[in-house]
């Protein structure tokens, strides 16, 4: 993720890993004295795989035929809203289920799960509210709502660029979304310059047109976000190093970034998705986010002062890290994240030099398939892939802080 500072910003955060084991589902049986009657849960499922195959069709005559009278109009609007998505699979799936006895009124949850073309191998999955209603000829539905984050179908309509490298599906204007498919084009070869092509090289990018709305699809408070520019999150429910990964876009933030923090950013997300396979819960934020500053900075001529503003300034006030900057130091909201952002740029751009760019890479790499890092750290892999212990190479990070030129 991103936050701007200053004229250039780009303190550039963090890769939210939404994914997971699915949910378990509930089945509850019903209580009361009232006839049980035949179950009604596999008039619930036909409906809802009906719905489902009339919101990827589009069909609005099959969708508004299993819809109650007073949702038509909110049902034929998230048809609308969705029309032209390019689903390659839509389903639903109950998580939390209790067989209504004597109600003409009910609610569940359930998985929506959506695969698009071109970018999932496996659907990403949102959780739903429905409600349902009696009617004369059988159970219709009632509202769909999101449970925690939401769609951005949820939000308004959405509009679709396809890129030569991208995916863009936007609220805003088509002529935006285009730019922002053209950044985006540009980001993948240049992540692909040090990361190579073992990836799925393609990038969906979701932009909502308010910080309200960012915080929304994240189901997360838009206090904790606010300034943050991008997240990149891995979709709910695919296995662990798929290529289902999205980057969303905090309008707000990103608007106010020049056309050179855009393609930063851009870049520094898209190293995200490309490092998928190689990030692991016991990746230090430090590395994970000091590679992808590194990426997105390679190449565009700013110097090191221009990089790392905050940081300089703090050398200047006589203020020096004692060591790596910890995950805390990145968690959104908190005091000195740009720093923490410019010290973990710093980290990797002295790797890239003083021992070569694919050095960082096996290190980063190796990092990951080590799991001995919970516990033993990062010195042995540091000494095995650098030569060097992680002690020494901390006091050299430093001695290159304390030289960082204080002035433009």
């Amino acid at each position: 993720m991103l936050s701007r500072r200053g004229a250039l910003l780009l303190a550039v955060g963090g890769l939210a890993q939404l994914s997971g084991p699915g949910p378990r589902q509930t089945v509850r049986t019903p209580t009361g004295d009232a006839p049980a009657g035949p179950p009604v849960r596999p008039e619930i499922e036909a409906l809802l795989a009906r719905r489902a195959g009339a919101l990827r069709s589009p069909d609005q005559a099959a969708l508004l035929a299993g819809v109650a009278p007073e949702a038509m109009a909110a049902q034929q609007e998230a048809l609308a809203r969705c029309r032209g998505i390019p689903f390659a699979e839509l389903s639903y799936r109950l998580t939390d289920f209790t067989e209504p006895r004597g109600v003409d009124r009910f609610t569940v949850t359930a998985d929506l799960g959506y695969r698009l073309h071109g970018i999932d191998n496996h659907p990403a999955l949102l959780g739903r509210t429905l409600e349902f209603v009696r009617a004369a000829g059988g159970w219709l539905l009632a509202g769909d709502r999101p449970t925690e984050a939401a769609a951005l179908w949820d939000l308004g309509a959405v509009r679709v660029v396809h890129g030569s490298r991208s995916l863009v599906l936007g609220l805003a204007a088509t002529a935006d979304l285009a730019r922002t498919a053209e950044i985006a084009d540009h980001a993948v070869p240049a992540v692909e310059e040090v990361w190579g092509d073992g990836w799925a090289g393609q990038l969906l990018l979701e932009i909502p047109q308010t910080e309200d709305q960012f915080a929304r699809l994240l189901g997360v408070s838009a206090a904790d976000y606010q300034g943050i520019a991008a997240v990149t999150t891995a979709a709910a429910g695919a296995p662990h190093g798929t290529a289902a990964d999205r980057v969303l876009l905090n309008p707000d933030a990103y608007a106010g970034l020049s056309d050179l923090g855009r393609r930063v950013v851009t870049t520094h997300e898209a190293t995200h998705v490309a490092t998928r396979a190689d990030t692991r819960p016991w990746t230090p934020l430090w590395l994970s986010e000091g590679v992808a500053d590194y990426t997105g900075y390679r190449g565009n001529g700013r110097t090191a002062r221009q990089i790392a503003p905050e940081l300089a300034n703090d050398v200047e006030a006589g203020r020096l890290p004692s060591a790596l900057p910890l995950d805390a130091d990145f968690a959104a909201g908190s005091a000195g994240i740009a720093q923490a952002y410019e010290l973990a740029w710093m980290a990797c751009d002295l790797i890239a030099r003083q021992w070569g760019e694919q050095r960082l890479v096996a290190l980063y790499r190796a990092v990951g398939a080590t799991e001995s890092v919970r516990t033993q750290g990062l010195d042995g892999l540091f000494r095995a892939q650098l030569g060097t212990g992680l002690d020494e190479f901390t006091r050299q990070w430093i001695s290159e802080i304390r030289r960082l030129p204080t002035h433009p």
